[in-house]
């Protein structure tokens, strides 16, 4: 099986082309494949299919083999993958998510794509849409969690997969390792739920580490990025447009006035490589 390895700031995934369905089981493919002693390593795999909506259909596995709806990292390498590889000859294209249908634009020199700007679609702000338990219409906006015997207040938004955004004075003094897969799993968040801890530098920076759901802790997540910017927007802390500095490096948000989210940033491929399945 032919792969490329791309990251999207430190935030890496395999990338196959399975548009003519000859793999099955994606959930141990991915297990197997992201192990980072006895495979290839990677946070996530993802597959180039077919869409009869869009001109192709992605699907993304973390490394624990549970599917995600939607990955901002994972669709700029998706887009650059699909351009490198001859795919298509269209710098925008149309890509079907599990969170609907999304339209990277890749900036191209020499023959490659250097950067992804992606329309990432409206944020869902409702708790019934993250989902929340019993939640109902309203959003849930700096409102108090207990978890991990401490009270953080929490802002949730959902980019097609649930986000939830906690404001701190100082992030890396969290243990993240910590607290993180206590608020993934917390009985509030029935699908369980992606965290960030953000402090807040200026209205036009903010500083973010991450914990992905299925994935733990990651060097970036461009879904989370989006959630961050709106959530600081709401709560008052920042402007439309935010430079979000992750431990990989830098996105670019902007909450548009039509409502939609731009999210730009790099994609790097590292190699590409034959993978043997050991299961044949």
């Amino acid at each position: 099986m032919e792969f490329s390895k791309i990251h999207g700031l430190g935030n890496d995934f395999i990338l196959v082309d399975d548009r003519q369905e000859k793999l099955d089981d994606y959930p141990q493919l991915a297990r197997d494949i992201c192990h980072r002693h006895f495979g290839v390593g990677a946070d996530g795999l993802i597959l180039v299919l077919p869409s009869q909506v869009a001109d192709f259909k992605m699907r993304i596995f973390n490394s624990d083999g549970s599917e995600a709806e939607m990955c901002g990292n994972g669709i700029r390498c998706f887009a650059k993958f699909v351009y490198e590889r001859g795919m298509t000859t269209k710098t925008r294209i149309t890509v079907e998510t599990l969170a609907g249908v999304m339209v990277p634009q890749c900036q191209v020199e020499n023959g490659r794509v250097t950067m992804v700007t992606v329309d990432m679609g409206e944020p869902r702000l409702a708790a019934k849409n993250i989902p929340l338990v019993e939640g109902g219409d309203d959003p849930v906006i700096d409102q108090p969690l207990e978890a991990a015997g401490q009270i953080f207040r929490i802002t949730t938004v959902s980019m097609g997969n649930p986000h939830c955004i906690i404001p701190v004075d100082d992030v890396e003094g969290i243990r993240l390792e910590d607290v993180g897969p206590q608020i993934e799993k917390h009985s509030l968040f029935p699908k369980k739920t992606n965290v960030e801890f953000v402090q807040f530098l200026s209205p036009t920076r903010a500083k973010v580490r991450v914990w992905e759901r299925g994935a733990g802790i990651t060097l970036a997540c461009g879904t989370g990025a989006c959630a961050t910017a709106v959530a600081g927007y709401l709560l008052g802390k920042t402007k439309r447009r935010l430079t979000v500095s992750l431990p990989g490096g830098d996105l670019t948000i902007e909450w548009a006035d039509n409502n939609h989210l731009y999210m730009t940033g790099p994609a790097t491929e590292v190699f590409r490589g034959l993978y043997l399945d050991r299961r044949v």
